[in-house]
């Protein structure tokens, strides 16, 4: 009887490291990986920033094959949506004057060339 399924978190141990993600022992004897586009909402450059062999993870389950005992999982799908909130937050806040968009800064410009062109008397 099927114990892991797709959307449950579930905990394993980190038994392998690759280039493109890691492996996790879960519940069993179900293998699993995290792609290491599952790592993190960063940028990871190396699996070995976020996990090494012998870690206890709490993993999302994102998909199962059972004929192969082999599981998708993501350790990003558990970050708090923290970041992404700051970064949207970015975003939306208004532009500093100097970096108005040019057609706005135009008029500007050219009233302040009008002035500097003007003979002095």
């Amino acid at each position: 009887m099927p114990t892991i399924k797709r959307g449950a978190i579930v905990k394993g141990k980190v038994t392998g490291i690759q280039p493109y993600g890691a492996f996790v022992q879960l519940e069993g004897g179900m293998q699993g990986l995290i792609h290491i586009s599952e790592i993190s909402h960063r940028f990871v450059k190396d699996v070995r920033d976020y996990v090494n062999v012998g870690d206890d993870v709490t993993v999302k389950v994102l998909d199962v094959d059972w004929k192969m005992k082999r599981a998708s999982l993501s350790l990003k799908a558990l970050e708090p949506s923290a970041e992404k909130e700051k970064r949207q937050a970015r975003i939306k806040m208004p532009l500093e004057p100097g970096f108005r968009p040019l057609k706005e800064k135009l008029r500007e410009w050219i009233e302040q060339s009008k002035k500097e062109d003007l003979p002095k008397q």
